[in-house]
């Protein structure tokens, strides 16, 4: 592991967690709830990978190699045996190492991605922040933290890349862009393609 390298619990899940977005979770398997715990005693974060092979129960799944940390903001166990948590998307990092517990818990040596660049959105991308603030107005995307941050590219590509229904190896790809502008340059191409 290079001194840049730090170890984290890995998620691999059918879902792209992007930073500054909001995932619910249910946990029940022995693995996650003792990895929940102990990120809950820590206030570390776990990272949530989309799955490349695999399943998100019984078996270790094979995760993408870039992924976004998690850290937990909101927890409850109305059924005991469940619990359920709000995990908050921070950095995105990239897998350099990965292990297996005997438990079946996957570990990642892992690499932070840069900060993505994050630019304003300019007359052409704006139509993709519009349709963001219409999703929001409706009601249709509960999970976004208020307040809304429609002039950074970064958080419009991410908050659009997470609510619309897009395959997930394209969701995939978009995390995997260093640019906001990029990113959203990208959906707006998406959504013309599907108009």
């Amino acid at each position: 592991m290079s001194a840049a390298a730090q170890e984290v619990a890995l998620f691999p899940l059918h879902t792209v967690l992007f930073p500054g977005g909001l995932l619910p979770l249910k946990i029940f398997e022995p693995r996650y709830m003792q990895m929940v715990s102990a990120c809950m005693r820590s206030g570390e974060p776990f990272g949530v990978c989309s799955i490349r092979e695999g399943r998100e129960v019984g078996a270790p799944a094979v995760p993408n190699a870039v992924g976004c940390l998690a850290r937990i903001v909101q927890w409850d166990m109305q059924q005991l045996g469940v619990l359920n948590i709000v995990a908050r998307g921070e950095r995105r990092f990239r897998i350099v190492e990965r292990r297996v517990q005997r438990d079946g818990l996957a570990l990642g040596s892992i690499e932070l991605l840069p900060q993505e660049d994050d630019g304003p959105i300019g007359d052409e991308l704006a139509v993709c922040a519009r349709a963001l603030q219409s999703i929001i107005d409706q009601g249709a995307a509960p999970l976004i933290e208020s307040p809304a941050r429609l002039e950074s590219a970064s958080w419009v590509s991410g908050r659009l890349a997470e609510v619309l229904p897009l395959p997930l190896d394209l969701k995939q790809r978009l995390l995997e862009i260093d640019a906001g502008t990029e990113r959203l340059q990208r959906l707006r191409e998406t959504l013309q393609e599907k108009d």
